[in-house]
């Protein structure tokens, strides 16, 4: 069986039933409202219907969800802020119509400053079946175990920019990122959030994106998320 399937920005593990999803910066839209502008309020739309067409997607393959891992930044703002529970009470409130409430993960994220989020405590590294599940602001140390052949992580927000021959047009696409790094495999999710695309890692790289030195991204390979289907454009490095 795959050991795992790209799905509408999230990573299916069929072996173990994980479903994990990247960062959701929950709340996001409350930034550029506060100061009284009248943008649309679409972002928990948007995301929930995201959700949900991924679950449907697993449904109609007959694939069972076991738990859903979340992996760090489900919420935007470094303090806190008034809307954002019920944000995120109702995104948890409906992946908890197709698992228990006990089999959702909550990886704790660069800009998670609390213990817990909705009563539930916030992990800094989840292992199952030899894969870990961390943010990927920091190395953690317990990932690099010898029962780890696998890294999960978001952070990063990979993206990539293409551009027509006449470099007129520009388009932006989320994308994962897989390559190695210290012996062991890693994936890097894209953003989960729905109105912005993320980093542009072919045009705009430093050290200071996450754990992993520039350097050794750009030997990365890139899969960006089409319409309907994940396209191989090999090598960061090489774009």
């Amino acid at each position: 069986m795959t050991k795992y399937e790209l799905i509408n920005k999230t990573i299916y593990l069929p072996n173990s039933g994980i479903l994990a999803i990247g960062d959701m910066h929950l709340g996001q839209e409350f930034l550029f409202r506060e100061p009284g502008s009248q943008i649309p309020a679409l972002q928990l739309i948007e995301t929930k219907n995201n959700l949900i067409e991924v679950f449907k997607k697993l449904k109609i393959t007959g694939k069972s969800i076991k738990k859903v891992i979340f992996l760090g930044d489900i919420k935007h703002f470094f303090y806190y802020e008034r809307g954002e529970k019920n944000v995120i009470l109702e995104v948890l409130f409906l992946v908890g119509n197709h698992i228990n409430r006990d089999d959702i993960i909550l990886i704790k994220g660069n800009h998670e400053k609390m213990a817990e989020i909705a009563d539930k405590k916030l992990l800094d590294i989840f292992i199952k079946d030899r894969f870990a599940f961390i943010h990927g602001d920091e190395e953690i140390k317990e990932a690099f175990g010898d029962n780890v052949h696998t890294i999960i992580m978001g952070h990063l927000h990979p993206a990539i920019t293409l551009t027509d021959k006449q470099k007129v047009k520009k388009e932006k696409y989320k994308c994962y990122l897989v390559g190695k790094y210290k012996n062991k495999n890693i994936i890097i999710l894209p953003s989960f959030v729905p109105t912005h695309e993320g980093t542009a890692t072919n045009e705009y790289l430093t050290d200071g994106h996450c754990f992993i030195p520039a350097k050794s991204l750009m030997k990365f390979t890139v899969l960006a998320i089409g319409e309907k289907k994940v396209f191989n454009f090999g090598e960061l490095g090489k774009l």
